[in-house]
C-alpha cells in the first residue's frame, strides 16, 4: 500500500468516499482478536486519515482492557532514515485523543517492522494508524499489519504470591493503567499477587482536574479547582471491592499537569495568576481529592506521593494517609544529599510520613553498592519507606540477560529486608513486560504472556533466604 505525496490526490479521493461511507464503516474492523492484511487485492478497509498527511488508518472493534500485539512492515525511499509509528486515535463522548503504541527507525529501502502493544482503554471507537515523525508528507509503502490478543487466560502456572511471601515484612504491589483496570481477568490475576497497587496516570492532575468545569466556576471565583475521577473509577472500584489498597500517585507534580491550572479564567491565552491566588486554587484542588475519596472510597488510599504540597496535603488527607516524597536518582550524588535536606526539612514541618525510591534501574546502573549507601541514609532519617517504582531493564530477551536481571532484584531485596519494619511496600512498575513503559528493555517480573521470569523467582527467593 503506497502513501505519499504522489498519492495525493487518489488519498483524498479515498478519503471522501469513505467518508460518504462512514456510517456503514465506523465499528467495522477486527472479530474477535487477531486481524492481518497483506493489502494484496485493496486496501481492505485502510484511509487517509487527513488531507495532508500520511497516515493511513483502519478502524477496529476492540475490547476495552483486552491487550493486543500490532505489527507492521514499512519501507520508505526518500530519507536515509525516517522514524515510524503505530499509533491510535481513541474516541469517547465525541472527544478524539491519542496514544502512540510503538516505533521504529526505517533506513531507505530496507523493509523495517514496527510493534507495539495496547491495552483497549473505555472508547467508544478505535483508529489504529501508522504515521512518520517529523516527516509527515514522506511516501512510504506498508504490509503485513497483524493484530493479535495477547494474553487471554492468566494465573495457569502454580507459583507462589508475592504478597503472600512479603507477609509480615511489608506489601507487595505493582502500578496499573486505566486500561489494565478494565479487564477483570487480568485485574484478577493481579490481585493474586499484590495487596498494593498504584494508578500509573490516572491520578495525575491532567485527569483529575476538570478544566471545563474549573473555568466555569472561575468566572465567579479564580480560586475554584474542579476534579473528576473518572479515569481512575475502574481501580479504586476494584480495589474496595476486592480489599486492595491503593498508592495515590501523584497529587501535585510539575509535569503532566494542564498549563491552563496556572492562568486566569483558566485559559492559556490570560496571564498568570498572582501568587495568592494559586495557592488558593491548589489548596481546593488537593481538598477536592481528598475530599472525594474519604467520602467514597473511604480507607481505601492509604498513602499518597505528594512532592512539594505537603502543607496542604496535611490538613486534608483523611487521618492515617501516609505522606511521602517520591523521588529518582537517589543513588546519585549531589541528589542524594539535596533529598536528605530537604526531608530534614519537611520533618521538621511535621508534614512528611516517608520517603519513596524509585528505582528505575538498568543491570548495569547504578551499582548495587550504590543502592544499599542510598537506602542506608535515607532509612536513617527514621522516615517510612516504599520502593514506590522498582523495573530492572536489560538490552535483549536472552537467558543470560535475564540472568543477570534476576540477580539484579535479588540484590535490591538483600539491601531492602533488614529495614523491614520501617518499608510499608515495595511496588513493580507493572506487571508484564509488554505493558510496561520500557516495554523494549524488558525489566518487570512477568513477560508478555504472564510467566513468571526468572526475576519473579529471585524476588521470591531472596525474600525466603534461598
Amino acid at each position: 500500500m503506497s502513501v505519499g505525496r504522489e498519492h495525493k490526490v487518489r488519498k483524498i479521493l479515498l478519503l471522501a468516499a469513505l467518508l460518504l461511507a462512514f456510517g456503514c464503516l465506523a465499528g467495522a474492523g477486527a472479530e474477535g482478536s487477531g486481524y492481518h492484511s497483506d493489502f494484496s487485492r485493496d486496501t481492505d478497509g485502510w484511509y487517509a486519515r487527513s488531507m495532508g498527511e500520511a497516515s493511513p488508518g483502519r478502524d477496529f472493534r476492540l475490547e476495552k482492557g483486552e491487550t493486543y500485539a500490532l505489527s507492521v512492515r514499512v519501507m520508505q525511499d526518500e530519507a536515509d532514515a525516517a522514524r515510524f509509528m503505530i499509533s491510535v486515535a481513541h474516541t469517547r463522548g465525541g472527544v478524539e485523543s491519542y496514544e502512540n503504541l510503538g516505533s521504529a527507525t526505517a533506513k531507505k529501502g530496507e523493509w523495517t517492522t514496527v510493534t507495539g502493544s495496547y491495552t483497549a482503554g473505555d472508547y467508544e471507537r478505535f483508529v489504529l494508524y501508522v504515521e512518520t515523525t517529523g516527516a509527515p508528507e514522506l511516501s512510504f509503502r506498508m504490509k503485513d499489519f497483524t493484530l493479535e490478543g495477547r494474553v487471554s487466560e492468566f494465573g495457569g502456572e502454580d507459583i507462589p504470591a508475592l504478597k503472600d511471601v512479603c507477609a509480615g515484612l511489608f506489601d507487595f504491589g505493582t502500578a496499573v493503567t486505566g486500561s489494565e483496570a478494565l479487564n477483570r481477568q487480568r485485574m484478577a490475576f493481579y490481585a493474586s499477587q499484590f495487596n498494593i497497587m498504584t494508578p500509573g496516570n490516572e491520578l495525575k492532575p491532567d485527569f483529575v482536574l476538570d478544566v471545563n468545569a474549573s473555568k466555569a466556576m472561575a468566572t465567579e471565583d479564580e480560586t475554584a479547582a474542579v476534579v473528576r475521577f473518572d479515569a481512575v473509577k475502574p481501580l479504586l472500584d476494584f480495589a474496595r471491592e476486592n480489599g486492595v489498597k491503593v498508592h495515590g500517585h501523584v497529587l501535585v507534580w510539575h509535569s503532566q499537569t494542564p498549563e491552563v491550572f496556572f492562568h486566569e479564567g483558566y485559559s492559556r491565552f490570560k496571564p498568570l495568576v498572582s501568587r495568592e491566588v494559586m495557592l488558593a486554587r491548589l489548596e481546593n484542588y488537593v481538598k477536592g481529592i481528598m475530599e472525594y475519596l474519604d467520602e467514597n472510597y473511604p480507607g481505601v488510599v492509604v498513602s499518597w506521593d505528594v512532592l512539594r504540597a505537603f502543607e496542604i496535603a496535611r490538613k486534608y488527607a483523611p487521618e492515617g494517609t501516609l505522606l511521602y516524597y517520591n523521588d529518582y536518582n537517589t543513588a546519585l550524588e549531589p541528589k542524594q544529599t539535596g533529598i536528605v535536606n530537604l526531608l530534614q526539612d519537611l520533618m521538621a514541618e511535621g508534614t512528611v510520613d516517608g520517603y519513596g525510591f524509585q528505582m528505575h534501574h538498568d543491570v548495569r546502573f547504578p551499582s548495587a553498592a550504590q543502592i544499599k549507601k542510598s537506602v542506608e541514609r535515607i532509612a536513617a532519617l527514621g522516615l517510612r519507606l516504599r520502593v514506590s517504582e522498582l523495573d530492572v531493564t536489560v538490552g535483549s530477551r536472552s537467558d543470560e540477560a535475564f540472568e543477570k536481571q534476576a540477580a539484579y532484584y535479588a540484590d535490591v531485596m538483600a539491601i531492602l529486608l533488614p529495614y523491614a519494619e520501617q518499608i510499608e511496600a515495595v511496588q513493580v512498575w507493572g506487571v508484564t513486560d509488554d505493558l510496561s513503559w520500557r516495554a523494549s528493555q524488558y525489566p518487570l517480573l512477568f513477560d508478555a504472556a504472564a510467566a513468571p521470569k526468572p526475576a519473579f523467582w529471585a524476588v521470591v527467593n531472596a525474600v525466603k533466604g534461598e
